[in-house]
């Protein structure tokens, strides 16, 4: 059978599975299959994935997995591993597993032999971090760096910034601070209460050419040229960029590169996160390289049905094609991993939000929900409602941590999460809720009146990672996991996941409307709608 057609029987398949176990409850999978916790319950890297709550039953999971291999996610595992250009519309390899390699690997992008350029830039980057940590990289004036600006935007800001809210210490060091925001407001804040001549701006920025970013960089390096008066500027500016020339035109000090190989949202595992690498120190930053490798090795060899970046793939398209459930949220139960579901909106949704397949056809079928989050417990108190009790069904990840700041187990927050993931399953029947008012003392009319406030549909899917500490290493492998969870998503809805060509048009249009301001009237063939709003902006 061609490769096209075995696809497209797959997904036949797939929703003939769905229509065959549509009136099935999760709790009916449950009776159904004794074991199903078992089957359904992945270790990997140091983590436990349990999606036994999932609305898939057996028939639902065989029909998936089939499809996984109709898609040929093992083929495209190799190419993407290998080295080949799986970034079709750019002719570029995606390689970010090369950045967590140990040293001796032998990654290749497009057959250039590329791993022995990565350990010489991580060597550079831990040589920098801990000359500028203990005090042999100064500032102009020879006083110690005492606090970092980290400048930049999207995948350049995100992961940089998830990793040091979830890993600095209670007392650091170094004063981090990012700024991603062209907005005043953010610069402001971040320099406020800082010493210019203690203080080293990292500007990151794959092109060098980000407008927001530069702009940013910009009012940093005024910022230190009116502190310095006179001083040297270029020991206090460093660049972090794919185009070291602009960098160094910029006028920053030092640089450091990256590939092109390197997409913006999966590069935090580069010399992108510089300032981590100072800001924790470079032992605690290779740990967290090990854990993602860790989960690199799992993703490589596992089978599809024990792996769990596949698995948690497989449960998002089985609620997104079989189930039509178009939103996704994710509540870390952990307040150091508050910006993981931002993260995440960035990683999958610029990665995997699109309406064309790899061959330029319009997708057929749904591509990346909308995921959005808080973390534990605090969602709880907001959206949760509409998860509990909306309209639609919004599928829900927990991702829990066992110990808290002290080492010490914190059943509280644990209760919490469980019984969350044990709420949407089972939810509440009108008869339960009216034999509970009478129980409470509730006349028959009022619990009547009262009972289908109190009725939860439950039935409601939710996947529950755990995991014993939050660790560097625990956290690369975390972050690995949802970045193998989004390509394989990727190869079942055949897009790629590795171009972002929607972030463009926005800032071509933002580009035209500046010189728009800086002209003083609005340009011909200017939208209505847009005349009327950069003249009221602008009066």
């Amino acid at each position: 059978m061609p490769p096209s057609a075995e696809l497209d029987s797959a997904w036949t398949a797939l929703d003939h599975a769905a229509e065959a176990e549509r009136e099935a409850t999760i709790r009916d999978h449950f009776a159904a299959d004794a074991d199903r916790v078992g089957r359904l319950t992945l270790e990997a890297a140091g983590l436990t994935l349990d999606l036994s709550k999932q609305t898939f039953g057996r028939a639902g999971l065989e029909a998936l997995l089939g499809l996984a291999r109709a898609a040929r996610v093992q083929d495209r595992r190799a190419a993407l591993f290998g080295g080949e250009a799986i970034n079709a519309t750019e002719g570029r390899a995606v390689l970010h597993p090369a950045l967590r390699a140990a040293d001796g690997a032998d990654y290749a992008a497009l057959g250039e032999p590329v791993s022995r350029e990565v350990e010489q830039t991580r060597r550079a980057v831990a040589d920098y971090a801990e000359a500028v940590r203990d005090g042999t990289i100064t500032g102009s004036d020879g006083r110690r760096i005492r606090a970092l600006v980290h400048i930049g935007i999207g995948g350049s800001d995100l992961g940089p910034r998830l990793v040091w809210e979830a890993l600095k210490p209670l007392e650091p060091a170094i004063d981090l601070r990012f700024v991603a925001n062209i907005d005043d407001g953010d610069m402001a804040e971040a320099l406020t209460g800082l010493d210019p001549a203690e203080t080293l701006v990292v500007v990151v920025s794959k092109t060098f050419t980000t407008q927001e970013t530069l702009a940013n960089a910009e009012r940093a390096k005024a910022w230190l040229e009116a502190g310095l008066k006179g001083g040297d500027v270029r020991p206090h500016l460093v660049g972090v960029t794919a185009a070291p020339e602009r960098a160094e035109a910029f006028g920053c000090g030092r640089t450091f590169g990256f590939r092109d190989w390197v997409g913006g949202r999966y590069s935090l595992w580069s010399a992108v996160s510089l300032s981590c690498v100072i800001g924790l120190g470079a032992e605690v930053f290779d740990r967290m390289l090990a854990g993602a490798a860790a989960m690199d090795d799992h993703f490589r060899t596992a089978p599809l049905e024990a792996n769990a970046p596949v698995m948690l793939a497989l449960a998002q398209v089985w609620n997104v094609d079989a189930k039509g459930r178009r939103a996704r949220t994710v509540a870390p139960y952990a307040h150091r991993l508050r910006r993981l579901p931002a993260f995440l909106q960035q990683l999958e949704m610029e990665s995997n939000g699109k309406r064309v397949r790899r061959d330029g056809g319009v997708a057929t079928r749904g591509t990346c929900p909308v995921v959005f989050g808080e973390p534990g417990t605090n969602g709880q108190h907001a959206f949760f409602q509409q998860i509990h009790q909306g309209p639609e069904v919004v599928p829900a990840e927990f991702v829990v941590v066992r110990k808290g700041e002290d080492g010490r187990d914190q059943p509280a927050l644990w209760a919490n999460a469980l019984a969350q993931a044990q709420a949407l399953m089972i939810g509440k029947s009108g008869a339960e809720a009216r034999a509970e008012l009478i129980a409470a003392g509730a006349e028959d009319a009022e619990a009547d009146r009262l009972a289908p406030h109190k009725t939860f549909p439950g039935d409601r899917p939710s996947t529950t990672i755990l995991m014993d500490a939050l660790t560097p290493e625990t956290l690369g492998s975390l972050l690995a996991l949802y970045e193998h969870k989004t390509f394989v998503e990727g190869v079942i809805w055949d897009i790629n996941s590795f171009d972002q060509w929607g972030v463009e048009l926005g800032k071509v249009l933002a580009k035209a409307i500046l010189k728009d301001v800086e002209a003083g009237a609005p340009s011909e063939g200017l939208d209505s709608s847009t005349r009327a709003l950069l003249g009221w902006l602008t009066r």
